[in-house]
């Protein structure tokens, strides 16, 4: 691993380090992170906010199983 690079945590919850934003308001995630993850130049992600909590960073995909679980709930209801 590159000298001053950490990853913390081990199985699926890990910090892989910060990001710093740059003047066009982009931020480069961590390589750790995008090999982890399997992200890839030019994938879509999904940003998602709460002004309590910050922000959530994921692969839209992620979210199919919630809203199908949302869906079916909706659809029971009727």
């Amino acid at each position: 691993m590159p000298s001053g690079k950490h990853i913390l945590g081990k199985g699926k919850q890990r910090v892989f380090g910060t990001a710093r934003v740059g003047d066009r308001g982009q931020i480069v995630i961590p390589k750790e992170a995008r090999d982890f993850f399997g992200i890839a130049p030019g994938d879509t992600l999904l940003i998602l906010g709460k002004s309590e909590t910050g922000l959530i960073v994921t692969k839209p995909e992620t979210l199919d199983d919630l809203a199908n679980k949302i869906f079916h709930s909706v659809e029971n209801e009727d």
